[in-house]
């Protein structure tokens, strides 16, 4: 019984103990450990949009390239889309979003039958190309510009480059399930070269 009173001071003298090893900071050194702090970009949202679309070009292309043309009229059931469905939908929401969100005229869409990977392929490619090229109309200061969306619903750039980067990830997404289920690692699961 007498070990309680001991231990319960102990206990509570335990912060200051410790407190008391720990070493000054010097205050004449800047800590090194810090990182420099970027200042706030002029544009934080559009900027964002287009450092994201390398990184996701890349991994939905190498997507694409890695699934074998004998399987792009894969689905993993009847009601969902075959992979070259997925892909020609990735390239018109590519078209569609990027040209609302940077006002472009889209170009002319020749739809490539589904089952024909190079075409499709091509197709996914260039219309990176024509987001990138439609990114760089983006600025902050038009976030609020109204634009009309699928169906003739109004909405705003803001939500069409959302509504862009969120489909990214979806498709990939996708794209990386139908991989799997053919025994294929998705480009962000395999080793690196």
């Amino acid at each position: 019984m007498k070990r309680m009173p001991v231990l319960l001071a102990l206990l509570a003298l335990t912060p200051l103990l410790v407190g008391q090893n720990k070493p000054e900071p010097n205050k004449t050194e800047p800590n090194k450990t810090a990182q420099p702090k970027a200042g706030p970009g002029k544009n934080p949202v559009s900027d964002a949009v287009k450092e994201i679309l390398p990184h996701q070009q890349k991994n939905l292309i190498a997507a694409v390239e890695e699934m074998p043309a004998d399987k792009f009229g894969y689905s993993p059931t009847p009601a969902q889309m075959t992979f070259g469905h997925m892909v020609t939908h990735m390239t018109m929401s590519n078209i569609e979003l990027c040209s609302k969100a940077g006002k472009m005229v889209p170009p002319p869409m020749h739809p490539a039958s589904e089952t024909d990977k190079d075409k499709l392929l091509a197709g996914l490619t260039k219309s990176f190309l024509f987001c990138e090229a439609a990114l760089n109309n983006v600025d902050d200061s038009r976030l609020g510009d109204p634009v009309e969306l699928y169906g003739g619903r109004q909405g705003t750039v803001a939500f069409a480059l959302f509504a862009l980067t969120s489909d990214w990830a979806d498709h990939y997404s996708a794209a990386a399930t139908y991989l799997r289920l053919n025994g294929l690692l998705p480009p962000t699961a395999q080793p690196r070269k």
